[in-house]
């Protein structure tokens, strides 16, 4: 699993906890170094100056969450192992009304998550207010590659 901007290692700690192994990225290291061990494997990579070639492939999963660098949606994409799953999660348009990130940068459009992993099966997709953890406008999606070789059926969830 590749925890994309892990932060504090809030989720890799979660993923980790269900017996996983673990890559988590981030460009400051310091709250993650503790998690580092036998089934974490920290990498220290500024993700928005092009080090993201080096974030390795053949995943099983991939979590991004409250992060947005849209140069690496292709990146997430080659990234993941046949069959893997991505799921990605952040602030879109509206959210401004809530605070930060109010900066339309850092605001996922309608539907961009969608456009973003085209290509890629669409297991569920949402975006709207929420009120947990606190009030946002987000949007989360989670998708799957296809077996090696296949494109994966493109669709909406029912």
């Amino acid at each position: 699993m590749l925890d994309l901007a892990a932060g504090s290692g809030r989720h890799t700690r979660l993923l980790l906890d269900m017996g996983l192994w673990v890559t988590a990225v981030d460009r400051d290291i310091a709250a993650l170094k503790e998690l580092a061990g036998a089934r974490c494997t920290v990498r220290e990579i500024d993700l928005e100056n092009g080090q993201a070639r080096t974030l390795g492939g053949e995943y099983d999963g991939i979590v991004v969450t409250n992060y947005l660098h849209r140069p690496l949606f292709p990146a997430l994409k080659a990234a993941l192992a046949p069959g893997g799953i991505v799921i990605y999660e952040t602030f879109a348009v509206g959210n401004e009304r809530f605070g930060r990130p109010s900066n339309p940068d850092f605001l996922l459009r309608p539907g961009e998550l969608l456009d973003a992993f085209a290509g890629l099966t669409v297991i569920a997709f949402e975006q709207g207010e929420v009120s947990r953890p606190r009030a946002a406008v987000i949007q989360r999606v989670a998708a799957a590659a296809g077996p090696r070789g296949q494109t994966p059926e493109y669709r909406l969830p029912e």
